[in-house]
């Protein structure tokens, strides 16, 4: 069962991405710190009495002209971006927390989310779902504690008074939190390979899947944002079961409006963590965006596989160099990525359509393949015989043997007299040394160091 998401949501200023660092157990910035990442982080991972899940800041939202007019809780446009997040959190996540300013009071604009919240929950077994947690930040003191009683009048139940800040009572709030997230976990056996079909709104996912299925299993439109759901389809492919997961942004009737496509991910992380591999579209017309680039960053950091299919090629006036200079932007934006394949499609004409399942499950294959630690050492000798491992005040690092632990994806782990000394350029140094032994396509390597002695 996928970890439970849960969704910070509220207006600006109230602590979201505080009380989003306080989960998190650490200060996630901005910017990725992974040398070669640079994308913005709205995921962490989580636990809590040894339950897992994934919080989502649903934070950064500007209502302001151009960031030049004050903010104003009664502004027009202040409502349409907090609706619109709200909207996205109410569709995807397992449970929702409102955050709300304990110093101000509840606000209009507290007052608009909450109904917002509370007109889209469905019942589930006789309860709304997905439950909506009133949570009362920046309660410092005991007089704002008692205050916080005030917000009843948003009718979403017990408030919960905290200090993102400091920490106080976020302990009783994780004690409620995972003892309301959903108990049903679906044992039934599924050996398919899932494939995961991911992009931006607009990049042609249904379209894709239509194409690979055959026939109008999704609703196809030039609206971003048609598909509601993940929608799952059970295909063969050579005697082979394969599940295609669709997944779109959000359902709207008109455009896309500002701040909205960055919470859409919210749905491409869930189907990412459900799948083998995942097919990030990106639209040639548009060219990749900074959207693309924070997708394909939650591939990476779910270690799954990943093709890059580069959609709506018929669309672009091309020369004998369109190609080859598109490749070259694809490896510059996503460098982090850079042992991904790439297939320049057109879901509309079904151009090369027919590659991508069998690339997909070629990279699924050399997901699971698993090399002899004669081999892995083998790989290991000669790339310390071409470049020796540096040194670290005065210390050489030896390696002294590697194995496969595990895949799925491939695990390896390097025997070393110290940890410390393996620099991350070496470690990187020799993931491109076993990949160009054993390609490994479209898959990420982790590789690990344990000092030769260490029997955990």
């Amino acid at each position: 069962m996928p970890k439970p998401v849960v969704a910070l949501v509220g207006r600006p200023n109230v602590g979201k991405s505080t009380l989003f660092n306080r989960l998190a157990g650490e200060r996630l910035a901005i910017v990725d710190d992974t040398p070669g990442t640079t994308r913005d982080r709205i995921f962490a991972d989580s636990e809590w009495n040894g339950i897992p899940f994934t919080i989502v800041d649903t934070g950064g939202i500007d209502p302001s002209h151009g960031g030049k007019t004050p903010l104003s809780t009664g502004s027009a446009d202040f409502i349409t971006e907090i609706r619109n997040q709200a909207g996205v959190a109410i569709q995807e996540a397992d449970v929702v927390l409102l955050l709300t300013d304990g110093q101000t009071g509840p606000t209009p604009a507290d007052h608009e989310v909450a109904e917002i919240l509370r007109r889209n929950q469905k019942i589930i077994n006789g309860e709304p779902f997905p439950p909506v947690l009133m949570v009362v930040n920046k309660c410092e003191s005991l007089p704002e504690r008692e205050a916080a009683s005030q917000f009843y009048e948003l009718g979403l139940g017990d408030p919960y008074p905290i200090s993102a800040v400091h920490g106080t009572d976020t302990g009783e709030l994780l004690d409620v939190l995972v003892k309301i997230f959903p108990k049903e976990i679906d044992n039934t056996e599924d050996d398919s390979v899932k494939i995961a079909i991911v992009g931006k709104p607009n990049a042609g996912k249904s379209s894709l899947l239509n194409r690979l299925v055959g026939h109008e299993r999704s609703i196809v439109s030039a609206i971003a944002g048609t598909t509601r759901d993940a929608v799952d389809t059970l295909i063969k492919v050579n005697d082979l079961n394969v599940t295609l997961i669709d997944t779109a942004g959000i359902r709207r009737r008109g455009r896309i409006d500002p701040g909205v496509e960055k919470y859409s991910v919210l749905r491409a992380f869930k189907a990412i963590e459900r799948a083998d591999v995942a097919l990030l579209m990106i639209d040639a017309v548009e060219g990749i965006t900074s959207q693309d680039a924070h997708i394909a960053g939650y591939i990476l950091d779910e270690w799954k596989s990943c093709v890059v299919l580069v959609n709506k090629w018929d669309a672009l006036e091309k020369d004998n160099y369109t190609m080859d200079n598109f490749t070259k932007t694809v490896r510059r934006d996503l460098n982090f990525m850079d042992y991904v394949p790439i297939l320049f499609i057109s879901a509309k004409t079904g151009q090369r359509v027919d590659q991508v399942l069998p690339m997909a499950l070629q990279v699924q294959e050399e997901r699971l393949a698993r090399l002899t630690t004669s081999k892995i050492n083998d790989i290991i000798q000669k790339a310390i015989d071409y470049q020796p491992p540096p040194a670290h005040a005065g210390i050489q690092l030896k390696i002294y043997y590697g194995t496969q632990v595990r895949s799925d994806p491939p695990t390896f782990v390097l025997f070393v007299n110290n940890p410390k000394l393996l620099h991350f350029s070496y470690m990187r140094y020799l993931e491109n040394c076993i990949r160009k032994e054993y390609g490994f396509l479209g898959t990420p390597i982790k590789l690990a160091a344990k000092g030769h002695n260490d029997k955990n």
